[in-house]
């Protein structure tokens, strides 16, 4: 999956914004490339975990034949799924999942099924 430049600074603001809570929203992906971020709201409001609430026409998204990933921010941990992000991956199951780690300003993707962890290439 290739993430812009672009993209990558708004994830990148989006988190710096939110903290010290995580961040979180919807990267919008046709053809292996992230378009464009769709800014959540992590209504837990909390550091440790999130639960993401978009405007619900972004889910329609998909039906246009985009793919979607779900972001969000650790504040100073590594970019990998922690064991609540594994525990609540509930509808994600599967499907990319992006990690950014305020710490080391880096980026990872991830897919997760039935509690196995899978890397997911990113790049730019």
């Amino acid at each position: 999956m290739v993430i812009p430049t672009d993209v990558r600074a708004e994830l990148r603001a989006h988190a710096e914004e939110e903290a010290p809570n995580e961040a979180c929203g919807v990267v919008v992906v046709k053809d292996g490339v992230a378009e464009r971020y769709v800014r959540g709201r992590n209504s837990a409001a909390s550091p440790y975990r999130f639960e993401l609430e978009v405007p619900p026409e972004t889910w329609f998204l998909e039906d246009d034949g985009y793919e979607l990933a779900v972001f969000h921010s650790h504040l100073s941990s590594p970019p990998r799924p922690s064991r609540t992000d594994v525990e609540n991956i509930g509808l994600w199951q599967g499907k990319p999942y992006l990690i950014l780690s305020l710490a080391s300003d880096s980026l990872a993707g991830w897919t997760i099924q039935d509690d196995r962890i899978e890397p997911l290439a990113v790049g730019e």
